[in-house]
């Protein structure tokens, strides 16, 4: 309000001075001077401000002051500050209003007052003790910034010390604690300082002196500790003594002393006794009080043993164990526990059950129930390392199943073979609820239920139910601690099964890198959800159109083969069928082995490729086939056909050329499966042997009552060629009459469904006939005279039995007798008989009768199919005396030629 009417006069002024015509002298002048004039007013000096108007006396006005624009209370024409202070700081002017007439005269300009603080004194103590004790002496400083020629007054609580006018002062600390300040003064402005703020002297008492033993008792050969305490003070040295408080300690090489600590190694029972210590102010001085006298005992002390239990070489994570702490003749003590010496567990029973099992080093010792003290020695200590919870290892002997084979499981835990019992499980697909592995690829099922003690479980008899994947693991103590399952390991079976098949195209085993490869699960029977699986570098994958290929219907196809793609593959259902397995191999050499993935059946023809990557442009002109790492053959065409497979066939193979080594595939050989004709009734089979029988006995008639000269059956034997079902007959060039002679072919092969496993062998035979003589019309009485040879060239030695079965077919063309009209004679169908004959001696036998009780069965062309010539069978048992021919074997040079007599 007051600053709102000294505006409206301010305004009114300058109206009035504004309604003066130009002939009026105008507004007086206000001029505003200050006392003193120094540029610099320091605070607590005295200013004067003089208001003078320049019109008329000093009596004839009224004065109005104003700082900072706020209107003052004063009127006189002088205003006074007489200890001024920082807040006096502002602008100033002032006004004059006369007495006679109101008239106003102008604001004076304004003049600025600076107050400039007084120098601040402080107080600094120069001795650097933290803490004063009686009889110490202590030097104060007076500090005064910015001036100098000061005098100093130094004053105690408040009291001036009239002898103390110097910048320090040095005082004593017996009589002169208290509150100390100081101030400066001098002749030139500023002539005074502020008073310092008081600085507090305080003086302590002499400590008391604490003297602490640790072990006390102590033991022989123990180590002892004296501490000797004298407050918080680093600068204190400390005197010891032993039996007298006047008998300092000697020191020796079992005596030390460092800092605060008096220590005693290898303590003896001479160092028992009173001990006492002081502390001394290092350049001062200054004692404390003796401390309290400590007795120390010393003594023998019992050992500690300390066991872990169980005491297994490794503990895994999550496992439990037990330490037990025994220590002879302690009573009345508890049992403390530590890990890298920390206490962890105290209690008055030696064990410690740690669970579940912590990485450490674990000692023990003995504690006095009275005061806590060591009463045993340290135990023994156990380094106590937790592994990580461990995974079972499981392995699968044989991976391949055989008809018939017993499988083996074993597990083992890598880390640790102490103490496990072993749990067998076989994979089902995964379903929630049951135990599953972690990455919920399958479920587990339980094949036995407390588990073995064996390390290896054996599944007898195997089947096709049984392949598929299989886990493991390893449980302990009590309660039992369970080790992670096992990744899941198969063993499977390349045969068919009855619920689908796996089909490869192309059907071989290894295969080149950027090749394409389709595999498809066909399904044989109505059964739902198979999925394609394989098995690479211990883990099992899935999803062909994501991961691996890319899948239509039930095909997946992979383009461009990559190493990575090599593995075990196979079909597996939603309810845990498989189908057969197929092993694959993608190579980066560039030569690879063609075999058939799939298992081969005793008796049939396998071929085996050796390709090179660049066989169109760069065959191998040589090529080396091994079985079982051993060379059994060198082929130039690249090509090894075993015309009929054996047991013995059955192996890893592997080629090589110009120094380039494929990898190696293992050949299942799978003996024959008995059909449905060893059910055939014994009346059937009885007139299938009296129709061969007859047919013997015609094609003997043909042959020895044939419209020609004579007749020679020659039988030569020779290789056969890879699945062939039919020979070209050779032509005689010695025959008569330039007529192409009769002529049939025998085949001979070894039984391939022997129940062991004896090679298998195919011998070829041709039979020439020749024509009678006209004019006797019968064969020679001698059997030397009109011989059929057979010239045996075997391509293979039987190493492990005797032949078993051997095949022949005869075939016999008729000649058609010529018409007088000369027309042109049709020749009838050959008549051709088979038979199977069981020879009774090993093949290759030289000399006397070349079979003696044999097994003959006959069948005529066009009982058979195109390739075997063997569908429909009739048995017969003949003697060779009562058959159609006699066989006599002798030796011609390297050949075993065989001689026929016909029968009569």
């Amino acid at each position: 309000m007051e600053h709102t009417l000294f505006c409206l006069l301010l305004l009114l002024s300058t109206h009035i001075y504004s309604g003066h015509s130009e002939d009026d002298d105008g507004p007086a002048m206000a001029v505003l001077t200050i006392q003193p004039k120094s540029s610099q007013i320091f605070s607590g000096e005295s200013v004067t401000f003089r208001c003078n108007i320049q019109r008329g006396e000093v009596t004839e006005w009224k004065y109005t002051w104003s700082k900072d624009d706020v209107e003052l209370p004063s009127r006189e024409h002088e205003y006074e500050i007489s200890e001024d202070n920082i807040s006096d700081s502002a602008d100033y002017r002032c006004l004059g209003s006369h007495i006679g007439n109101g008239m106003y005269s102008r604001w004076s300009d304004a003049v600025r007052l600076t107050v400039t603080a007084l120098p601040t004194a402080s107080v600094k103590m120069v001795t650097t003790q933290e803490t004063l004790y009686s009889g110490d002496t202590v030097k104060l400083q007076c500090d005064i910034s910015n001036y100098t020629d000061w005098m100093y007054h130094w004053l105690i609580n408040k009291e001036r010390l009239s002898s103390q006018t110097s910048k320090t002062t040095t005082i004593s600390l017996s009589d002169q604690a208290g509150q100390y300040q100081c101030q400066g003064t001098r002749t030139r402005r500023p002539q005074n300082s502020y008073l310092s703020s008081s600085f507090h002297i305080s003086v302590t008492t002499l400590p008391e002196t604490t003297l602490s033993v640790y072990p006390n008792p102590a033991y022989t050969g123990e180590t002892v500790t004296l501490t000797c305490s004298v407050g918080s003070d680093s600068g204190w040295s400390y005197t010891w003594y032993k039996d007298n408080p006047k008998k300092v300690v000697t020191l020796s090489g079992r005596h030390t002393t460092t800092g605060a600590t008096f220590t005693i190694s290898r303590a003896a029972e001479t160092d028992q006794g009173l001990y006492w210590c002081q502390g001394d102010i290092q350049s001062r001085p200054i004692s404390s009080i003796i401390s309290d006298p400590v007795t120390i005992t010393v003594k023998e002390r019992p050992v500690a043993v300390l066991t872990l239990q169980p005491n297994w070489p490794h503990i895994f994570s999550g496992e439990t164990v037990t330490l037990r702490c025994d220590i002879q003749g302690g009573e009345e003590i508890e049992y403390a526990f530590y890990n890298s010496g920390k206490l962890v567990y105290t209690k008055t029973e030696p064990e410690y059950r740690i669970n579940p099992a912590k990485n450490g080093l674990y000692t023990c010792e003995g504690l006095q129930k009275r005061n806590g003290l060591k009463h045993s020695q340290t135990s023994n200590d156990i380094q106590l390392t937790v592994l990580d919870k461990p995974q079972a290892v499981l392995s699968v002997s044989p991976q391949w199943l055989n008809p018939g084979d017993s499988v083996t499981l074993s597990c083992g835990v890598k880390e640790s073979s102490t103490g496990w019992r072993f749990f067998w499980y076989q994979t089902v697909p995964y379903t929630a609820g049951l135990p599953s592995l972690s990455d919920r690829s399958y479920s587990v099922e339980p094949l036995s239920g407390n588990g073995t003690s064996e390390d290896s479980y054996t599944l007898i008899p195997t089947g096709p139910s049984h392949t598929g994947g299989y886990v493991c693991r390893a449980g302990r103590g009590d309660p039992v601690y369970d080790t992670v399952y096992s990744e899941p390991q198969f063993f499977w079976s390349g045969d068919p099964q009855t619920s689908v098949s796996l089909k490869i195209r192309p059907n071989i085993t290894q295969h080149f890198t950027s090749k394409s490869l389709s595999l498809s699960c066909e399904e044989k029977r109505n059964s739902t959800g198979w999925k394609l699986k394989r098995y690479s570098k211990k883990a099992v994958e899935s999803g062909c159109g994501s991961n691996w290929g890319s899948i239509a219907r039930s095909t997946c196809t992979i383009r461009s083969t990559r190493k990575k793609d090599s593995g075990v593959y196979w079909c597996e259902s939603g309810s845990g069928e498989y189908s057969n397995a197929v092993n694959i191999t993608v190579a980066v050499v560039p030569l690879i082995l063609e075999s058939p993935a799939y298992p081969i059946t005793e008796g049939d023809s396998v071929t085996l490729r050796c390709t090179n990557r660049f066989q169109e442009t760069n065959p191998s002109p040589k090529v080396d086939f091994y079985k079982d790492g051993v060379l059994i053959r060198n082929e130039t065409s690249g090509e090894m056909t075993i015309p009929a497979v054996s047991k013995s066939d059955e192996g890893s193979y592997k080629c090589t050329s110009i120094k380039v080594i494929s990898p190696e595939s293992w050949v299942t050989v799978r003996g024959v499966t008995p059909g449905p004709s060893t059910s055939v009734p014994v009346g059937v089979v009885v007139g299938l042997v009296v129709a061969g029988v007859l047919l013997a006995i015609l094609l003997v008639l043909l042959c020895r009552y044939r419209k020609a000269k004579d007749s020679c059956c020659n039988i030569m034997f020779s290789p056969p060629q890879p699945q062939s079902t039919n020979l070209n007959p050779q032509q005689d060039q010695g025959s008569t009459q330039g007529q192409a002679p009769d002529a049939g072919y025998t085949r001979l092969q070894h039984d391939a469904g022997a129940a062991n496993a004896e090679s298998s062998e195919v011998t070829y035979a041709q039979i020439q006939f020749k024509k009678l003589d006209k004019k006797k019309k019968k064969m020679p009485a001698d059997p030397k005279e009109n011989p059929v040879y057979s010239e045996i060239k075997a391509w293979k030695t039987t190493a492990t039995g005797p032949v078993d079965v051997t095949y022949a077919e005869v075939d016999l063309k008729q000649k058609a007798k010529a018409k007088k009209k000369k027309e042109t004679a049709t020749p009838p169908e050959a008549d051709s008989v088979y038979y199977q004959l069981k020879p009774g001696t090993a093949p290759g036998t030289c000399g006397g009768q070349g079979w003696r009780d044999g097994e003959m069965k006959g069948w005529r062309d066009g009982e058979m199919d195109g390739r075997t010539h063997h569908q429909r069978r009739s048995r017969s048992r003949r003697k060779p005396e009562h058959g159609l021919c006699t066989l006599n074997a002798h030796k011609q040079t390297n050949t075993c030629t065989n001689t026929i007599t016909p029968c009569t």
